[in-house]
């Protein structure tokens, strides 16, 4: 596949099937679009797709393991922390990148990482507790 120096990376990853990278905004600011590069959360929307050469892009695609759900997809669905679906990968994907950073994050730091990914249906109180429950999980492993 050919990609333009234009090519935003959202449009290239959805043109690849990876539609859990969700276009709502556009403009930074919902989360729908998260993927993780090089471990890190980053908007897909405004993401130059030329730029990620030599760079690891991680969507809820590659997460599972053959069959095995990760942890934190896992765990969303335990607390019930979806509704209609249109956030979750962006959530779980920046999640992912808090645990990385916090492995024992507590209720407020969890609330202040995910500020910048916007659900209209789940009020958030399962999403916390769906990263605590990964958090915990992952501290037995």
């Amino acid at each position: 596949m050919v990609i333009n120096p234009s090519d935003l990376l959202i449009d290239v990853l959805r043109k690849h099937g990876l539609i859990s990278v969700k276009l709502a905004c556009d403009t930074q600011v919902c989360g729908a679009c998260t993927v993780l590069i090089s471990g890190k959360p980053v908007s897909a929307c405004t993401t130059l797709a030329i730029e990620m050469d030599g760079h690891d892009v991680t969507t809820v695609e590659s997460l599972t393991n053959g069959k095995e759900l990760h942890s934190l997809q896992q765990a969303f669905i335990d607390k019930g922390a979806l509704q209609c679906g249109f956030c979750t990968p962006g959530m779980i994907l920046s999640s992912i990148a808090l645990l990385e950073e916090n492995q024992n994050p507590n209720e407020d730091e969890i609330k202040h990482y995910l500020h910048g990914n916007i659900c209209r249906c789940t009020g958030y109180n399962t999403i916390v507790e769906a990263v605590q429950q990964a958090a915990t999980e992952r501290s037995k492993a």
